[in-house]
């Protein structure tokens, strides 16, 4: 019978095996310790592939931003292994041969890049293609159908951001500037909400797939440069004046139409579409028909463009226009002596313009040799167009002592045209001259003289 004691040896029998049990059971539940991959003190080529094939699993098990930093950190250590492993070096003279710490160097790149390709998305991310989507809009020559359907894409995407952020970005029209306004709108929503690329995932992707409705929604939008150049002017109503098609061709059709209704929009439009020669002529000679009808600050700026080039045609509608916005390129020109058909185009635009900076170079053009005799008068009778009693002197002395009868004679108009007493009775000292065209203006000036002593 038993007195009650355990047998010693029992006892020590059950130690033994519940400590086999305890192993065994740690064998099966490994700890963090035995997951994380360590680097071996003397790695080798083998060794340092071993320890990123358990990285590259780890990271194929990462869930979190936090997983991917520790996938980061141990590839510094790889990096740092692989730096002090004693790895043999390539034959430099065979292109074949082996390169162990070559390849583990591309096997850490290409992770580093799987790492990267891992992370996100992020709030940013979201922000940065809701601006890039604002630059297109503003960027963008939409046609109207264009316009339309990139309205259409913003109001859909600020309704699903809507869904998303606590934001109220709802467009107020559908012109561009409003547009553009939503969409700064929801991106100033998004940066306030401060999402968290971890706990608010789901967030973020439902954002990330909505701005990537609005990037298909831009990109199906009808732009103005994908219309063929027809396509172009029908869009903008510039077939819209012709009751027919029989004209040929219509487009110059459309053009006269245009130039009798004064519609100087259409001109530059088809100056801008219809490349050929033929059109450009016609387009120019319509807006020179125009004159100051045709200047608005489109045009100005389309011919400026034009005479800074020193293109003549477009310097002399640039006169006719009246247009003093050209007068600075313009008074560059006036010393072109090398040039004389610039400068007669130049003389003339600025006389038309009224333009009175240009009184002191055109009237050191009228004296100076480099002037050819027949470009002269063209700057006296510019001078007699701007009609600022500044001229009088230099048109005087010209008209006194000048060598050429035809200089003289547009001296002698400009004076008449400027008007002054001073400058008539100057004129009208000549009117016995010799020169049959002096000769004239004096009678000319003495008649108003006698004119206005009437009216007195």
């Amino acid at each position: 019978m038993s007195n009650g004691d355990d047998d010693p040896a029992d006892a020590s029998e059950e130690a033994d095996a519940a400590d086999d049990a305890e192993e065994e059971a740690d064998a099966g539940e490994p700890t963090d310790a035995a997951a994380t991959p360590t680097l071996p003190d003397e790695a080798t080529e083998e060794s340092l592939n071993e320890y990123l094939d358990e990285i590259a699993a780890l990271l194929d098990d990462a869930e979190t931003e936090a997983d991917l930093d520790d996938v980061d950190a141990l590839l510094d250590d790889a990096e740092s292994g692989i730096e002090g492993a004693d790895l043999p070096e390539p034959d430099e003279e065979d292109e074949d041969a082996d390169d162990p710490r070559g390849d583990l160097e591309d096997r850490v790149a290409e992770l580093r890049g799987n790492v990267e390709e891992a992370r996100g998305p992020y709030a940013e991310d979201v922000v940065d293609a809701i601006e890039s989507a604002g630059a297109t809009l503003e960027e963008t020559e939409w046609t109207a159908d264009g316009r339309d359907d990139a309205a259409a894409a913003v109001t859909a995407f600020v309704e699903a951001a809507e869904e998303s952020v606590a934001v109220d970005a709802t467009p107020e029209s559908d012109d561009l500037e409003a547009l553009v306004s939503a969409l700064d709108a929801v991106a100033a929503g998004v940066a306030d909400a401060d999402l968290d690329p971890d706990d608010d995932a789901a967030t973020i992707a439902a954002l990330i797939e909505a701005t990537d409705a609005l990037e298909s929604g831009l990109d199906d939008a009808e732009e103005w440069d994908d219309l063929e150049t027809h396509e172009q002017l029908r869009a903008e109503g510039y077939y819209d004046v012709l009751g027919h098609y029989k004209d040929f061709p219509v487009e110059w059709a459309a053009l006269k139409e245009h130039e009798t209704r004064g519609n100087v929009d259409m001109v530059l439009l088809a100056l801008d579409s219809l490349t050929s020669d033929f059109m450009e002529r016609h387009c120019l000679e319509a807006l020179e028909r125009m004159g100051k009808r045709g200047k608005t600050e489109a045009s100005v700026e389309e011919l400026l463009g034009r005479a800074e080039k020193r293109n003549q045609f477009a310097i002399r509608i640039l006169g006719k226009m009246a247009a003093e916005e050209a007068t600075e390129t313009l008074v560059e020109y006036v010393p072109e002596g090398s040039n004389p058909q610039l400068q007669k185009a130049t003389f003339k635009a600025l006389g038309e313009i009224g333009a009175s900076e240009a009184v002191q170079p055109l009237a050191n053009a009228l004296v100076d040799d480099e002037t050819e005799e027949l470009v002269r008068p063209r700057a006296a009778r510019a001078l007699g167009l701007i009609g600022d009693t500044r001229a009088v002197d230099p048109l005087a002395d010209v008209l006194a002592d000048d060598g050429s009868d035809d200089v003289r004679a547009a001296a002698a108009w400009a004076l008449r045209q400027i008007g002054t007493r001073d400058a008539l009775e100057t004129v009208a000292e000549y009117a016995d001259e010799h020169s049959f065209l002096v000769s004239t203006e004096g009678e000319k000036a003495q008649r108003s003289l006698d004119a206005a002593l009437t009216t007195a």
